[in-house]
């Protein structure tokens, strides 16, 4: 019956005895019991894809490790896909087999989580990555505003703050042109990774007629 799939859900997000939790108020609740009662709120519908939107946001260090490990637990026992909405790079790291990383609306860069991480392509992840505590050389600084979702320029999206275009090396690649006016392709990579960047399309060009030594 429906109390006892509601019990079960909530086994199986880590609150028991279940029962203790039934007429419990949110306030009553701990950030981490709750985070489990938003999960235990999806399992009980038996779902074959978990969508967790930013799911250990606000949690100390602690909690954060338990939902991280509920969520992987989840996954394994019960067959779950996971898609995990997050701006925590050391959450997708640890918890993705893929990751996709999104500019202004729009996926960038996506491939295995260990390709993307250790050996980005496009400017915008490199800068992401460039400011971790972990990451060798300095930072990079991205200058001016994120453009008004509404208003979506042309040419690539991110081309208004692009490390590559200010410096110049795309106008020295010729390429700096099709980056202010044209929608870059899709690149397909090495394994499943792919980049949509005019400028990774010419390193990728560049390489691939640069003989073996």
């Amino acid at each position: 019956d429906e109390r006892a799939a509601v019990a079960g859900a909530l086994a199986r997000a880590g609150l028991r005895p279940p029962e203790r939790f039934f007429l419990r108020y949110p306030h009553e609740l701990s950030g981490g019991q709750r985070q489990r009662v938003v999960i235990a709120g999806a399992l009980v519908l038996e779902p074959e894809l978990l969508v967790a939107d930013e799911p250990v946001a606000s949690l100390d260090a602690s909690v954060r490790g338990e939902i991280l490990a509920l969520l992987l637990r989840l996954r394994t026992e019960l067959g779950l896909s996971a898609l995990v909405v997050t701006h925590d790079l050391g959450l997708a790291w640890n918890i993705a087999d893929r990751v996709a990383v999104m500019y202004l609306g729009r996926i960038v860069e996506t491939g295995e989580v260990e390709q993307v991480l250790t050996a980005p392509r496009h400017p915008y992840t490199q800068a992401l990555l460039s400011v971790l505590p972990e990451a060798p050389g300095a930072p990079v600084v991205l200058t001016g505003e994120p453009p008004d979702p509404s208003r979506i320029p042309g040419g690539c999206r991110f081309h208004a703050r692009c490390q590559i275009l200010a410096s110049g090396e795309a106008e020295r690649a010729g390429i700096a042109t099709a980056c202010r006016t044209q929608d870059p392709g899709v690149l397909s990579g090495d394994g499943t990774a792919q980049v949509a960047c005019h400028w990774a399309h010419a390193v990728a060009d560049t390489e691939a007629a640069t003989p073996a030594p």
